[in-house]
């Protein structure tokens, strides 16, 4: 698996990849997985090919030019229709392309399209605290009793941290199982009582790592790399 994505770009982990290929290798025929967020398709090679045949799986993107990458937020238009070439490409070259029904659209314009509960949700869409708190909230609501709940730049994107604390630190539906990286997993079971604190005390406990990754974004965009080095960075933007 790890060998069809050597030449697909994109940022995941290899500990990352294999915690997308666990949780969607425990998927039953008639489940479904969605994607927010495709870029050019590494995760949802890693998602088509772990799950079991007879679960659907939806990819929601629009490569639209617009939060295309780290601090990559407007104006990649032509880009962004190579992103969607690219990503049919290497879904085609990975033996993938007839498990996957990709909806060109916005995740918000996307809701009617995908009818029923998801079981598992992975969420790597746009990075504003806005776009990514509507994600969470809106189609974490299609989560199924039980289902997983995926989010790439945990603990490491501003935006995306602030609405995991706004939705997820002390909400009563989501239990924080852990992270690989920058990728946070969920599991959807009542969090209630004592749980809720527990839980969010969990998630917190998570700020100091994002904190330092705020930080090395900074060093590294200001290109003070004597600095960067020192807390252990090679400049590689941290995800």
């Amino acid at each position: 698996m790890f060998r069809s994505l050597a030449e697909v770009e994109g940022w995941m982990t290899r500990a990352q990849a294999g915690r997308l290929w666990d949780r969607a290798s425990e998927l039953r025929a008639g489940d479904r997985i969605v994607e927010i967020g495709s870029f050019r398709g590494r995760s949802a090679i890693v998602l088509a090919s772990a799950a079991p045949e007879e679960v659907e799986i939806v990819t929601i993107d629009p490569h639209g030019g617009n939060d295309r990458g780290p601090q990559e937020i407007e104006g990649f238009e032509a880009e962004a229709q190579e992103d969607h070439e690219v990503f049919l490409a290497n879904l085609e070259r990975a033996g993938v392309r007839e498990r996957i029904r990709h909806l060109r659209r916005y995740s918000t314009e996307a809701l009617g399209d995908v009818d029923g509960d998801v079981e598992l949700l992975y969420i790597d869409g746009a990075h504003r605290l806005g776009p990514a708190l509507s994600d969470i909230r809106r189609w974490g609501d299609r989560v199924a009793p039980g289902g997983t709940l995926l989010i790439h730049d945990a603990f490491s994107s501003i935006g995306v941290t602030g609405a995991l604390v706004a939705s997820l630190f002390f909400g009563r539906q989501f239990h924080y199982v852990g992270r690989s990286g920058s990728l946070a997993e969920y599991r959807r079971r009542p969090v209630r009582g004592p749980r809720r604190l527990a839980n969010a005390a969990r998630q917190a406990a998570q700020l100091p790592w994002f904190a330092k990754n705020v930080v090395l974004k900074v060093l590294i965009t200001l290109k003070l790399r004597p600095v960067y080095r020192l807390l252990g960075s090679d400049g590689t933007w941290p995800y």
